[in-house]
């Protein structure tokens, strides 16, 4: 990687202690189970500290009570508030001086309500914001990995989508092939589709950040025959068809088993090159993003690593795989620059 090269994290969970009892997955065996601040992220990234442009905050998950229930939705937009405006609460662990790290942020919403609720939510969640915050208000998502069968075909569904894109707000895409098989893709392929059918204008149609690869199960040992990897790999060439969809290179560690995630970057890079190869081919340096999942990409690695004083934190050992991906791909320099931050900024209007 270039040295020049500016990086943007396209995808972080930021929240404060004191608010996450919000959280329903956050249980306390995870390693994660504590704050999840702004401080922390720095000191993640310090190594990176004069290249780092700043980060997109993505939905951490808050209970809504099956999108009937907005308060926690919305505490998290107030949180992000405090974040952007630099007025932070004691001990949630950012200052004013962090405010412009935030590039934009990306809550939670009803998209599965259809757009007559959906509007409702948009009018409050913009309430809560405020102008300034409104303004870094990217896009939406609705986590579609652990909905039922069908979720993201369903008519309301469809039409809350068409209502983001009129509004130019992004839907970020989150499937599981991994652990929820081949319908999920199969129906983000057609969700796609049905999105933009009939909507006349380009500018339009909802633009979509799909999510750490989809999720593919890169256990897998002869990728080659697998049916899984076959299906996967068609996938992302289909869905690579539609312009107006991007990729995150993210949330590879997560699909890894306890072991490879302890390995060096080379080794982990050279054990998922089948995986970044489909991507790079089917999307491109122009529409692929670098993305980390911080904190959740540290589950299994930088605990793994808490004696090891020498070795990479979960943040900077990916960092180290994507510079190998562009050098796989022997991208450019303008290239990598479109990686690093330049693909971020242009689907998210940063």
């Amino acid at each position: 990687m270039a040295a020049e090269n500016i990086i943007i994290d396209s995808h972080i969970h930021i929240f404060p202690s004191s608010e996450a009892s919000t959280l329903p997955w956050l249980t306390a065996e995870l390693p994660v189970a504590r704050q999840s601040s702004v401080d922390e992220f720095k000191t993640a990234t310090s190594s990176s500290s004069k290249t780092l442009q700043g980060f997109i905050a993505i939905e951490a998950g808050r209970e809504n009570g099956s999108s009937k229930d907005w308060t926690a939705p919305l505490q998290e937009i107030s949180f992000f508030r405090r974040v952007i405006t630099g007025e932070p609460r004691d001990g949630e662990g950012h200052s004013a001086a962090d405010k412009d790290l935030c590039l934009g942020i990306v809550p939670w919403a009803p998209v599965n309500l259809g757009p007559a609720q959906l509007e409702k939510y948009l009018a409050k969640a913009e309430e809560e914001a405020g102008p300034e915050t409104w303004s870094k208000v990217k896009g939406f998502r609705y986590l579609l990995q652990d909905q039922p069968n069908g979720t993201a075909l369903e008519g309301e569904f469809i039409e809350g989508l068409k209502l983001l894109g009129r509004k130019g707000f992004v839907f970020d895409v989150g499937v599981d092939h991994h652990r929820r098989g081949r319908t999920q893709l199969d129906e983000l392929v057609e969700m796609i589709d049905r999105a933009h059918d009939g909507v006349e204008k380009e500018e339009d149609k909802v633009v979509f950040v799909l999510n750490h690869l989809c999720k593919p199960d890169i256990t897998i040992v002869n990728y080659t025959t697998d049916p899984s990897f076959i299906a996967w790999r068609t996938a992302m060439f289909t869905l690579s068809k539609c312009k107006r969809t991007y990729m995150k290179l993210s949330g590879l560690f997560a699909e890894m088993t306890d072991k490879v995630r302890t390995w060096s970057a080379d080794d982990i890079f050279a054990s998922i090159i089948p995986w970044l190869a489909v991507v790079i081919a089917a999307f491109g340096p122009s529409r692929i993003m670098f993305a980390t999942d911080w904190p959740v990409c540290t589950i299994g690695v930088d605990d793994a690593n808490a004696d090891d004083k020498d070795a990479d934190n979960a943040w900077v050992k990916w960092r180290k795989v994507v510079e190998k991906v562009c050098d796989m791909a022997g991208l450019n320099e303008e290239d990598q620059k479109m990686v690093w931050a330049g693909t971020a900024r242009e689907a998210y209007h940063l």
